[in-house]
């Protein structure tokens, strides 16, 4: 391969952007010089450009917007959610140097659904207490998480301020927290209702994880469907080698 390849020129193209955003001050959500612009100022072709425009958006760098207003933006910071430790979504937010923030959509003491009742092994009409919240990093919507505790183990749990973190609540006033987990994740689009919350548009791609957390002595305390939005978030899985 040589200097003047199209696989050059493309990876100069995607370094020249992130030193243009770096240099220029951009922030997350600020608009970029106009393509023919930035071409220009490359060195490289429109079409090299949009290439290496195409490479930052999959990467998460840059949001393309088509139409009137539309063009190139800075895009936000995905938070990384690690696989391979457990932890509350504010320690994952604030680790990455986002401020975590939470708005209450509704708190209830219900009847579980059939499946949540036979994750919590609770009786079918034995009451959970269902909290849903919108999740914030850097002050945008990220996540809608739906979370149920079994009513009988955190007694009163519905009247305590609910804004934080549910985790070191729960530790702290009742003695309990989760201590592993086990989470299954698919990719769905955003109805009508989470698009919304979550200020996106209706059939964004989003990250639906559905949880099952247990206490040190195995025991389930918690089952969340949570909603990620797929522009925020990224899923961290480490591996290693099978032993034979």
């Amino acid at each position: 391969m040589t200097d003047g390849s199209d696989e050059s020129l493309r990876g100069r193209a995607w370094e020249g952007v992130l030193a243009a955003i770096r240099e220029g001050g951009y922030l997350p959500g600020d608009r970029l010089p106009p393509e023919r612009e930035l071409a220009e100022r490359l060195g490289v072709s429109r079409a090299t450009l949009r290439l290496a425009l195409h490479d930052l958006e999959r990467a998460g760098q840059v949001v393309r917007r088509p139409g009137r207003g539309g063009g190139t933006f800075v895009a936000a910071p995905k938070v990384e959610r690690d696989l391979a430790h457990f932890a509350g979504l504010a320690e994952y937010i604030r680790r990455q140097g986002l401020v975590a923030g939470t708005r209450v959509i509704a708190v209830a003491l219900t009847v579980p659904e059939p499946p949540v009742a036979e994750a919590l092994r609770l009786d079918r009409d034995e009451p959970v207490v269902a909290v849903t919240r919108v999740r914030l990093a850097g002050g945008e919507p990220i996540a809608l998480e739906r979370s149920r505790f079994p009513a009988r183990r955190f007694p009163d749990l519905a009247e305590q301020a609910l804004g934080g973190s549910l985790y070191d609540l729960l530790r702290d006033k009742y003695g309990e927290s989760p201590e592993r987990a086990v989470e299954r994740i698919e990719p769905v689009a955003a109805d009508a209702e989470t698009a919304g919350l979550l200020d996106v548009a209706p059939g964004t791609p989003l990250l639906a994880v559905q949880r099952v957390a247990y206490n040190a002595a195995g025991e389930p305390i918690e089952h969340a469907d949570d909603l990620f939005r797929g522009d925020r978030t990224r899923v961290v899985v480490w591996t290693s080698p099978e032993e034979r």
